[in-house]
């Protein structure tokens, strides 16, 4: 016996909604975007909205009524479907194949509830997604993982690849031939060789093998012979080509070696045909030319390196990468190439597509058909720009370097000789020019550590503040301020002097009062100016510092014209003002202005 709408919980269109219904039948069953259709419990198709015709391809005159099995080319899927229904189970994202009207095959997924009414299936609601195209892009995926495999596979090049740490994680046949031996997935390291030597046949440990480099550095290697050996004890010399991988972010998540084997360099020709891959994961930029100077190979190092596709480079002269002040040095490199030689890291400008120019490093090397006979070149370019801005980067801080420790030494002569001037004995003045230079050390700690860009008030106050061990009778109140190189080192003079003078006569020699340094920034006659304030309160009578000493000189002439500004020091019944007033301009540090 048939199942009517109305039992399912839905409204008949041609009936108005009802509060009563599962769902608005109008507004969702039947125009919903989801395919939605409604079987009784004789397996007959009684509704379907417009999604799920459109779906299928029919009109609903050939769609509702038939049995739902008349759609399902897989019988023993809408039977077990039909089956679990019965049971009264849900079906979620069931997957299964429907018929077209045009015959043509829709993967989808199925989700259904069924109605149960005293122990019987009363009928069913079933919603169907199409994954048609994720399907396809699935199997696609699948193939082409398998034709990469099967490609590898067939390689007569020795082949592996790791992961991140170096753990084997694929080798084809041709590498288990090269080693003599099986590597094991998942737990043999670095490399597929059995044991490994260098060059002049001492042990090369497989933690410091080329594969191992290439992780660890984070880039490939190349030119860097080996010799190994098989179980049965032969040794042969290869050379590797280890190849860092990375994903879409530039992660490294492994790294694809091929091994060569030089005893019989015969076979490189032919491999040649199958680096391509290898080749394309490299950064840098990898061409070959003929001996006419036209590209043949253009790999992604190229694109990204020169701004040129594949299809713009290939066919076109290498000149085009040439700057026209630069254009003598192709033909000289070619006419070493016909001669057999190799142009090793020879470092000279190229040319961008947009015309911007390029430092790099070329590595040029003769490309040799059969019998030997060179037919063109293979040019190896690696971009150094950033190798040139730290080169450029380093003659710009040495300069400055020179010019502040110069700067250091102007400061150390002068507290030299006005300790000096006022030191009663060697021993007195020994003490004083030491601890005066460690308190400019502090300071130049601080600037080291900002890369020399400066220091805020803050970090310079604890740092002339931490040999008096009392952090707990200091406070600090103010804007952030970063200050330049200059001001941190003579304020840093400054507040040793007064922390010194201080610990001997005021609040940091006792137990008792407080010091507070405060600072703002106002616009004083249209200048950006700072204000700061060092006040001791509370605490001992205060004795003042030696007048005409190297302290009151800081204090009241060398901090404030090193700064532009001005300065004036109160002396009260227990406690010390020295106020600063100076410039924000000569006081600030411009962190937009390079080191």
């Amino acid at each position: 016996m048939g199942t009517n709408v109305a039992q399912l919980g839905i409204v008949d269109s041609r009936a108005p909604p009802s509060c009563e219904t599962d769902f608005d039948y109008k507004d969702f069953f039947e125009n919903g975007s989801i395919a939605l259709h409604v079987v009784g419990n004789d397996g007959a198709i009684i509704h379907a909205n417009k999604a799920e015709l459109d779906l299928l391809g029919y009109d609903a005159s050939e769609y509702i009524g038939r049995h739902i099995g008349d759609f399902y080319p897989d019988a023993e899927v809408i039977d077990d479907i039909l089956a679990r229904l019965n049971r009264g189970e849900k079906i979620d994202k069931y997957p299964a194949r429907l018929c077209t009207s045009d015959g043509s095959i829709r993967y989808v997924e199925i989700t259904s509830t069924a109605r149960i009414e005293s122990g019987k299936l009363v009928g069913t609601r079933c919603f169907t997604i199409d994954v048609t195209d994720l399907h396809r892009a699935r199997a696609e995926l699948l193939s082409q993982d398998d034709q990469f495999h099967q490609i590898l596979d067939n390689l007569p090049v020795a082949v592996y690849t790791t992961d991140a740490a170096g753990t084997i994680t694929y080798f084809n046949p041709a590498a288990a031939e090269f080693a003599g031996r099986s590597p094991e997935i998942g737990k043999d390291k670095w490399c597929v060789t059995f044991r490994l030597f260098n060059p002049d046949g001492t042990e090369l440990p497989y933690d410091q093998c080329p594969m191992a480099i290439a992780l660890k550095e984070n880039r490939p290697v190349r030119n860097q012979e080996a010799l190994a050996q098989r179980p049965d004890g032969t040794l042969f010399p290869f050379l590797p080509f280890p190849t860092p991988i990375r994903d879409e972010s530039g992660e490294l998540i492994g790294a694809v070696n091929m091994l060569l084997d030089l005893t019989e360099r015969a076979i490189a020709d032919e491999a040649k045909q199958h680096l391509s891959a290898i080749v394309e994961s490299s950064y840098d930029a990898i061409v070959s030319k003929n001996l006419e100077g036209i590209i043949n190979s253009w790999n992604q190092g190229a694109e990204r390196l020169f701004g040129y596709t594949a299809e713009e480079a290939i066919g076109k002269p290498v000149n085009m990468l040439i700057p026209e002040d630069h254009q003598d040095e192709e033909p000289r490199i070619l006419e070493r190439i016909r001669k057999g030689e190799r142009v090793e890291s020879y470092e000279t400008t190229r040319q961008r597509k947009d015309g911007s120019r390029v430092p790099v490093s070329l590595t040029v090397s003769p490309v040799r058909g059969k019998g030997g006979r060179i037919v063109g070149a293979s040019k190896i370019a690696r971009d150094i720009s950033g190798a040139k801005e730290s080169e450029h980067r380093i003659r710009m801080l040495m300069r400055e370097v020179n010019h502040r420790v110069k700067n250091q030494y102007s400061v150390i002569l002068s507290m030299i000789r006005e300790t000096n001037k006022r030191s009663e004995n060697p021993g007195g003045f020994e003490h004083q020019i030491r601890e005066r230079i460690m308190a400019l050390s502090r300071s130049h700690d601080l600037l080291v550590s900002g890369d020399w860009k400066g220091a805020t008030i803050f970090d310079l106050l604890l740092a002339q503040s931490k040999p008096f061990g009392s952090d707990d009778m200091l406070s600090m109140s103010g804007p952030s301020i970063t200050l330049s190189p200059n001001a941190v080192q003579y304020l840093g003079i400054a507040f040793h002097e007064l922390a010194t003078n201080s610990a001997k006569y005021g609040v940091l020699s006792g137990h008792t009062g407080k010091i507070a340094v405060a600072w703002d920034v106002n616009k004083i006659n249209g200048q950006q100016t700072i204000k700061l304030t060092w006040t001791e309160t509370d605490g001992p009578k205060v004795q003042s510092i030696a007048n005409g000493g190297f302290g009151t000189v800081v204090l009241k002439r060398v901090a404030p014209q090193a700064l532009n500004g001005t300065a004036d020091i109160e002396y009260g019944d227990h406690g010390v003002v020295w106020t600063l007033v100076a410039p924000l301009a000569f006081v600030e540090a411009n962190l937009n202005e390079p080191v």
